[in-house]
Parts: structure tokens; sequence; C-alpha cells
């Protein structure tokens, strides 16, 4: 079949990729305004989305020796302060409550930004001696940042998102699980988004407040802007020194424990959104898909079609995540609704399929069709769920291939960064001043340092023309 465009109220991504993102989010019935500024509402077929998301990785937390806590969202302004770069670094971003009912609080709370000091604050009840090392933990919950400017997903004022928070013996340790974590976000994005992601560390200038390393995973979206999809932060021990949390080691010292911390967030549904989905709408990885499978009647009028599919739902739900849609509704007007809704797997059975024991397959990613006989149906699903993550996974590394490219002088790279959306590869001196020119002369800022490239670089900064000492990913970014 054709690339004909079904669906006509979406505004095409060449004409206007916003304005399509927000027809997406809309029209697909992820998200809806609401009366508070910059908040949304996640509708039920968004947040199943974010609940397969929320499935999948907090299984590969668990199996990784992870535990679930929850903190408090309200944090004391006195607790907050106790580090300096990281209350530095939120203090813009941050909402503040002053009144209990009609009291005036003592003490402004803030409105939970991010978790490192209410897990300061416990772990210093908690450990005491080596023996209590490591805490491993993560929270799944809604923070608040203040944004200025807001969009579905990508950036609102409150979202969801899980945040590891561990605590170690040793410094070691304590990198070892950053970087274990940081290949935990990679694999999922990978195998289960079907999104290519560049694993690297962040420059000093793009680290996280208070942290000593921040390790980035960063994805291309389709209009080749970058888009930060997890990170992951060693902190040493500055945190433990600000909170005073020492424990008695193996040799009977006091000691300082060095810390980490990690996260996602619902942006990953906009990242899925961006990287896969075209001017009909969403083309959802079957790992996250709320429906993996929609069964669409044909002539449903016809005696025996909705007995057909209502048996074939039975038979399929077990293993699939299958929906039937029996509604009054044409069959033309199903079509487009699913492949709005990016299903991975359209069925459709008619008398004429019924008669033939068969029914026809189509996959949302090429629009192709295969004629299946029924015996045969888990079989062949299980292959096409494969097949297109398998597929979607290629055509997004393939895109990002073609929109990255290399630059050896600022002229190339401002020329690039103007008429080429992507990543470019450029070699820098590590000096703050050459990075911030880029941003200033191309528009572009460090996405990260990737890893397992930085090995005997020899060449010239792309800005200064100086000796380099890094391999940077530069971009335009969410």
């Amino acid at each position: 079949m054709g690339k004909e465009k079904l669906v006509k109220a979406i505004t095409s991504m060449e004409d206007d990729f916003a304005q399509w993102y927000t027809d997406v989010c809309l029209k697909s019935e992820l998200i809806d305004y609401t009366s508070v500024k910059g908040c949304m509402v996640i509708r039920p077929y968004g947040y199943a989305i974010w609940e397969n998301i929320q499935r999948i990785l907090d299984g590969m937390f668990k199996e990784t020796g992870h535990e679930n806590v929850c903190m408090p969202m309200f944090i004391p302004e006195s607790l907050l302060q106790k580090e300096k770069d990281h209350v530095e670094g939120f203090a813009p971003e941050v909402a503040w409550v002053t009144m209990g009912g009609s009291e005036k609080l003592e003490e402004r709370l803030c409105v939970r930004p991010t978790s490192e000091t209410l897990f300061c604050d416990h772990y210093k009840n908690v450990v005491q001696s080596w023996r209590d090392l490591p805490k491993l933990y993560n929270q799944w919950v809604s923070v608040v940042r203040w944004e200025k400017t807001t969009r579905p997903f990508l950036r609102s004022r409150e979202f969801l998102w899980q945040e590891g928070h561990t605590i170690h013996a040793t410094a070691e340790e304590a990198m070892e699980e950053t970087v274990k974590m940081l290949n935990v976000y990679a694999e999922f994005c990978e195998k289960y988004l079907c999104i290519p992601v560049v694993k690297g560390l962040k420059t000093e200038k793009e680290r996280f407040a208070g942290a000593v390393q921040t390790y980035t995973i960063e994805a291309l979206m389709h209009d080749g802007k970058a888009l930060q999809s997890g990170t992951s932060h060693y902190f040493g021990d500055g945190f433990a020194k600000a909170f005073d949390i020492q424990y008695t080691d193996k040799d009977n010292k006091l000691s300082y424990p060095h810390q980490t911390s990690w996260g996602m967030t619902t942006r990953l549904i906009g990242a899925v959104i961006m990287t896969h989905g075209d001017d009909n709408g969403l083309v959802l990885p079957p790992a996250v898909a709320p429906k993996q499978v929609m069964i669409v009647p044909i002539a449903q009028h016809k005696e025996g079609v909705l007995e057909k599919a209502d048996e074939l739902f039975a038979r399929l739900k077990p293993n699939f995540r299958v929906g039937l849609d029996a509604s009054e509704q044409s069959p033309g007007w199903k079509f487009a609704e699913y492949e709005m809704k990016g299903v991975p797997v359209r069925l459709e059975l008619g008398p004429k399929d019924i008669e033939n024991n068969q029914c026809v397959l189509v996959r949302r990613d090429t629009r192709e069709k295969y004629f299946v006989s029924l015996d045969e149906l888990e079989e062949k699903i299980t292959w096409l769920l494969e097949d297109i993550a398998r597929n979607m996974f290629e055509t997004a590394a393939a895109r990002r291939e073609n929109m990255t490219y290399d630059a050896t002088e600022l002229d190339e790279m401002k020329a690039i960064a103007d008429e080429k959306p992507g990543f470019i590869r450029a070699l820098w001196c590590e000096d703050r001043e050459c990075e911030d020119k880029l941003k200033e002369v191309a528009g572009v800022s460090s996405r990260c340092m990737p890893l397992g490239m930085q090995e005997n670089i020899e060449g010239k900064c792309v800005c200064c023309g100086k000796p380099a000492k890094k391999l940077v990913y530069w971009g335009k970014a969410y």
C-alpha cells in the first residue's frame, strides 16, 4: 500500500514540525491541556505508554539490585541550602510553599525539583557502618520545575520520572554504578524504544548541579535536534561532606561515602513520538504500545464476523496486548484512527477471510499487508512485532547516520548548523570560552563527549585552532 495520508487532522512535519508534534500529542489522545499553566493531563493512552516504560525499566532496576522507596514531596529551605552548587543550579526553577492552611510557615518548603538532599538527610540516619553499604534506591514520583517555556512531555512544570539514588563505600564502586546505570538506560532505549543513542560524558558547563561527572544518552529526533534522554551522575563525596554523612569503615576509621543519582522522565514519550512518528501520527515500538494488535472487523453486520472477531480476541489476549473495535464507525475511520495511534499491527477480518480461514495483518511502520492463515496467527504476529522493532531501530539509526556531520573549522561548523539539522562531530580544546563561542556563533551546544572515542585525539579545536583534547558531539537540542 502506498504512503497516502490517511489522517487529515495532523499538520505535515515538513511544513511545521512543532505543530505536527502538538497535533500528534492531542489528536492521538496522549495529553490534554489544563487550567494550570505549563502542566498537562496525561490521558489514559499516554499514561499506558508510561506504564509500559515504567514496568520494563523497573524490572531492569530490580535485576541490578535496586529497591524502590518514596521520599517526601517537600524539602525545607535549610536542607536545600546545604549543597551550594546544587541549590544554585536549581534556584531559578524552584516552586516554594509559604503557607500551610491559613498559617505562614516558619520556614519555606520547596516542592522537590529532584531529591538528592532528601536522600542525604535519610542516609545520615541509616548509614553508620560499612556493613550498611551500599544502599541502592530508586523512586517513581513527580517533580516540579518552574519552566518558562513548556511543551508536552519535553518540558512541563510538573513531570513524572524515576530517580535512582545510591550510596557506596568507595569512589570506584560509585563510578561503576554510574556507568552501569547509563548502560541500562542505553539498552532500554535501543532494545525497547527502538531509539539509537550516543553514550557520553557532559562537559563541565552542561554537568548536573553538584555532580563531579554527568553521563548522558543523546538521541536524534526526526527534525535533527538532539534530545537528552537519560542522565547518570557521579557525586563523589561532596554531598556526604555537605550533609555530614560518615560511616565506620573496615579499618574502624570514619569515612565519607560516595554517591550517584540517575533519572529518566516522561520526555521519553516525546522521544518516541519525534523519533518514529510520521505524517499520519504515532508509530509506537511494540514493547511499549498500549495495544500491539487491533482487530478491525470488516462488514461486521454480516453473520459470523463479530463472533469470529471475538473468538480471535480471546485467543490472542493471553500473548499480546490486543484490542477489538466493534463500534459502528466505518472500517476506513478505524484504519485512520489506529494508524494515528501508532498501533503496531492491524488485523482485518471479513466474511471472505473467514471462509478462507485467514486474516489480513497490516504493519504500522511500512504499511505492508500479509495474508495469514489463522492456524499460524500467533507465530506470524510474534515475528511481525519483532521485525517491526528491528526495522524501527534500523530506520532511526540510518537517519541519524545521514544527519551526522564532521567539522574542522568554525565557519564550516556554522554553515552545517545553519543548513543541515543533525549532530556535528568536532574536536575541542576543553576551554569553556570556546564552548560558549560555539553556542553564540553556530547556535549549538555540546551534547556529549562520546565514550570510547576519546583515545589518541589529534587535531585542532574547531573554535580556536589550539590542540584539541576531546571529540564532542554538538547540536541544537530540545
